[in-house]
């Protein structure tokens, strides 16, 4: 897990040929706005979650976000200790997004 910047965020993605974003906010937090793109599971959901996790694919580069970071950095370590190797967690999450908002 690497913790990034929006800027080192903006600048990895975009060369990213493996990139997945991955937004592990709330339903109801989602309805304020998203990043183009990311697909969601919601971390609160526990075990769901971890199912979730599971049948995603291990070899792409995950982009993982949530309203400040602490439960997007929380996911990181939850997949990173499921074989993911490549994950990393935007720093100040949905909060302080500053880029493109679907």
């Amino acid at each position: 897990m690497a913790d990034l910047t929006q800027e080192e965020w903006r600048a990895k993605l975009a060369e990213d040929d493996k990139a997945v974003i991955l937004d592990v906010r709330t339903e109801e937090e989602i309805e304020e706005g998203a990043i183009p793109g990311a697909m969601h599971i919601d971390i609160y959901m526990g075990q769901g979650f971890l199912d979730e996790v599971d049948k995603l694919d291990k070899d792409k580069h995950y982009y993982i976000y949530c309203r400040s970071g602490n439960r997007s950095g929380q996911a990181c370590a939850l997949m990173n200790a499921r074989g993911f190797e490549v994950t990393y967690n935007l720093m100040g999450g949905f909060n302080e997004w500053e880029g493109e908002v679907s």
